[in-house]
């Protein structure tokens, strides 16, 4: 029996690495009368048959895992927006911070594309980007010509997945970090400002002191599996207030004695930052349960 981690899966047909040495394995049918898939991230134990084949016994416990794209015991989730095509939008970093936390992980923060962004412009994100270091974000912005190298490896050891929207650079990243795999890559369609999915399946590549993964680029945001009242617990800084508000189960909207609202008007919250809290919340409220 040997043990390795799924770096990639296509068609029912799992490639685990176990120190650098590649097997294709199948999962038992024991996974499939259980309802059980395992996904890429894992680490499973595995027998071998016909020397480079084999069947997963076995899939060790998730320390976390995101559901879209699937991908397990994830120690650093990046976050990658871009400076410009697409814009830079802290309302669409929010919302990818909810679904961070909302998988108990603590995401850091990449913007690409210094290089193509004007001065003023640069300043602007700067600035922006200071309210999030102050809630304890770690921030990187980025342009083509940045020590690649030096970029990965200040994230830390182990897996590192990078998230965001297409086109915000990711496969452009990843191709200058490992030049002999070629991930594709396509423009910004201008009119929709907006990339077009590229990447089609999760996949891990081995980095100094760990992997990284590339996951498909999307655009649509799931919420499905957050309740309306949790989203509070998911933005740092209105969680810390909300602790010491009169009602435990204060939203921070019209409640009396709330200290949120306080903190807000003290200027110790970003008022951008509530914004985008009562739409998320306001949007979470207005969905039709599902059944």
């Amino acid at each position: 029996m040997k043990t390795g981690r799924i770096i990639k899966s296509i068609s029912g047909v799992y490639r685990v690495d176990v120190d650098g040495e590649m097997y294709d394995t199948k999962p038992r049918g024991l996974f499939r009368k259980n309802k059980f898939s395992p996904i890429v991230g894992d680490v499973v134990d595995f027998e071998v048959e016909n020397v480079t084949e084999g069947y997963i016994h076995h899939v060790h416990e998730r320390k976390n895992e995101i559901k879209r794209p699937p991908v397990s015991n994830v120690d650093h989730l990046i976050l990658v927006m871009s400076a410009v095509e697409p814009d830079f939008s802290t309302q669409l970093l929010d919302r990818f911070l909810v679904i961070a936390h909302s998988y108990h992980m603590r995401p850091r923060i990449l913007v690409t594309k210094k290089d193509l962004t004007s001065l003023e412009k640069q300043h602007d994100i700067e600035k922006l980007l200071e309210v999030y270091e102050n809630m304890s974000y770690k921030t990187q912005f980025i342009s083509i010509n940045e020590d690649i190298e030096q970029v990965f490896s200040s994230w830390g050891d182990g897996l590192a997945v990078l998230s965001g929207q297409s086109g915000v650079g990711k496969s452009t990243l990843l191709n200058k970090y490992f030049p002999n795999i070629e991930i594709e890559t396509q423009h910004i369609s201008k009119a929709l400002n907006r990339g077009r999915h590229t990447t089609r399946h999760v996949e891990l590549f081995e980095r100094a002191k760990g992997f990284i993964a590339d996951t498909p680029g999307f655009s649509a945001l799931d919420y499905d599996h957050i309740q309306k009242d949790e989203i509070k617990n998911y933005f740092m800084e209105i969680h810390e207030y909300g602790a010491t508000c009169k009602f435990r189960d204060c939203n921070h909207i019209n409640e009396p004695k709330c200290n949120v609202k306080a903190e807000l008007e003290n200027g110790n919250i970003a008022q951008f930052r509530y914004d985008h809290y009562l739409q998320l919340f306001k949007e979470i409220s207005n969905r039709k349960e599902r059944y």
